[in-house]
């Protein structure tokens, strides 16, 4: 069996959530994957294992409440970038936009750290009484 390619790889992966198919994720996460999802502030969950990993986006896949949407993937290498909009409600504020770096390894993803804009203000550092 050839491996897959970092763009096949992260194709399938984008795959499970937009077609709501957790099945396409299995044989994709390494067992010694390493996630961190863009929740809580300010590091995000940290998920390691390829049970834990595929645990946890099979529960996001599922949730029919949200809907996970590509807008842009990047491949580099072993490297993917991918540009998303994660829709959690009906209203129209009730989305986030984000980026995955994805990192794979013999056609296994081994690496996938979230993160999204925040809601509510972050103060510049011009904004900082320090200044």
């Amino acid at each position: 069996m050839s491996v897959r390619s970092t763009a096949e790889v992260i194709d399938r992966f984008n795959r499970a959530f937009t077609d709501r198919q957790a099945a396409l994720l299995t044989d994709l996460i390494a067992e010694d994957c390493v996630m961190e999802s863009v929740q809580p502030a300010p590091r995000g969950e940290r998920v390691v294992g390829r049970q834990a990993c595929t645990e946890w986006w099979t529960a996001l896949v599922e949730d029919l409440t949200s809907q996970f949407t590509p807008q842009e993937v990047i491949v580099a290498g072993d490297r993917a970038t991918i540009v998303w909009t994660y829709r959690f409600g009906d209203g129209p504020d009730q989305w986030v936009q984000g980026v995955n770096v994805m990192r794979v390894t013999d056609g296994r993803i081994v690496e996938a750290l979230g993160f999204s804009k925040t809601a509510g203000e972050v103060p510049l550092a011009a904004e900082s009484d320090d200044a």
